[in-house]
This record gives structure tokens, sequence and C-alpha cells, in this order.
């Protein structure tokens, strides 16, 4: 898949050296990341927001695509941004999480930035989407979990069952690989989420390989919380996180 989003001239100034991967989540859009990307193409760094593969089309589509063909498509923008910059950070919304996490566990990757990431579902019946799937085609979505008015991530009006199977899939398959990640991990976790539940980031701090993990709660944001009132907190902070990894890496280089 392209990179979505104007983000051609990204790379430039003393931050060209670093590139950002970034990921949305099942159902989404790139929308749902358009500002943190435009706000880290700002900042000079080179940004890949791809968009997922049977995303930005149908829900049909999406329930014929196997979870692996959006993992490729993260690590094919990383592999990208490898071959042009010294130094590349994961980062993802949601299932975007997950694959950003799945990302730093497969490639050197410098650091890991994950809002509200999915590794364990809210509804028990989610377990079971093997089988529902030949029973229930789709069910309601689950988009715009946003707290602040107005706001659209541009996410599909339904949620395949099948998708939702290969959902489950993903997410046992980054749970696995966790302890091989051992780059610095900055974790965003809304206070309320309707939709990944906490029992995601309490898997991720259990199994995660890092030494160097920080979990900072939001307090005003639903799940979408880079397109709610703590969007500008988050890059800020992520900021901050890029910043100093990427300058101990680069201290670290020249020792």
């Amino acid at each position: 898949m392209e990179p979505v989003g104007p983000f051609s001239s990204c790379g430039h100034g003393p931050n060209a050296r670093i590139g950002i991967v970034l990921s949305h989540g099942f159902t989404g859009s790139p929308r749902s990341l358009q500002d943190w990307a435009e706000h880290l193409c700002a900042q000079g760094y080179a940004v890949r927001l791809p968009l997922l593969p049977g995303h930005g089309t149908t829900w049909q589509e999406l329930a014929r695509t196997p979870w692996r063909q959006w993992y490729d498509a993260v690590e094919r923008a990383y592999d990208e941004l490898a071959r042009e910059r010294t130094t590349v950070f994961a980062a993802g919304l949601s299932m975007g999480g997950a694959l950003a996490l799945r990302l730093a566990a497969c490639r050197p990757v410098a650091g890991v930035i994950a809002v509200n990431p999915g590794l364990t579902f809210a509804n028990p019946a989610a377990r079971f989407a093997g089988v529902l799937r030949y029973i229930v085609r789709s069910t309601p979505s689950i988009a715009n979990d946003i707290s602040k008015p107005g706001m659209d991530e541009q996410a599909y009006a339904r949620t395949p069952t099948a998708a939702v199977h290969q959902l489950g899939l993903l997410f046992a398959d980054t749970a696995g690989v966790l302890p091989r990640v051992t780059a610095p991990a900055l974790v965003f976790r809304s206070a309320v989420d309707h939709v990944v539940p906490q029992s995601s980031t309490d898997l991720l701090r259990r199994r995660i390989g890092s030494a160097e993990v920080e979990v900072v709660e939001l307090g005003n944001s639903y799940h979408v919380a880079t397109m709610d009132h703590d969007a500008e907190f988050i890059f800020e902070r992520a900021d901050t996180f890029i910043t100093s990894v990427a300058g101990r890496k680069q201290a670290h280089v020249r020792a």
C-alpha cells in the first residue's frame, strides 16, 4: 500500500534521520492518525501511515483479508524507512498498537508508542468469531468511540465477524512474541475506553520484554484518543519520548 496523506515532504532538518511508522485500527482508516502524522511531519520526522489491506473499501473486503496482510503493510513501511533513516519508531492506535508491538518483536525498532493497544477482547463472544462468522456475517460498528463532539474516524459502518476472527489470531500471535519486544515502550491508556478492555494493557505489562515501559493514563478521551481531547497531549508526550530515545541511541553510537 502507498503511504496515505501529504507526507512526501517529511523528513527534513535535525529530525530527518528519524522515521515513524503509524498504524491505524481495526475497521478504521488513516484519518484516526492523520493529525498525529501531520504533527510529526511538521517536526521534521519521516512518516509512513499506510492504509491497511481490507480497509478504506468495504467491510465485505475486510472480511476476506487475513491478518498477516495488515502486518505485512506495516512491515513494508518500516523496511522502506529503515533503508532511508538511521532510527525508526513504531506507533499505532488500537489494533495498530498490536501491529506496532509485533513489528518491534520482529524488527529492530528504536521504540514503540501504543495508544489504547488491543490485545484482548471486551466482548467474550469475540472469542467464538471463528464459528460465528458462518452464522452472523457482521455486527454493528465499533467506530467513533470519541468523547470530543463532531469527530469522525471514517471507519466502517459494520464489523465483519470473519475479520474479528482474524483480529483474534493477531492478538494471540502478538501476545506470544511480546517477550521479544525489548525496545522502550510508551503506552497511552484512556480511563474510559468502550472498545479495548483494561486486560489488554495488563497483558502488555506482564509479557513485554522491555525494561522501559511507561503507561500514561488519559483522563479526557475515549478509545480513539488521537482524535479526542487528549490528542495534543499525546503528540507532545510522544515527541519527548522520541527525542529522548533517539538521543540515547545516537549517543551510544558515538560512544
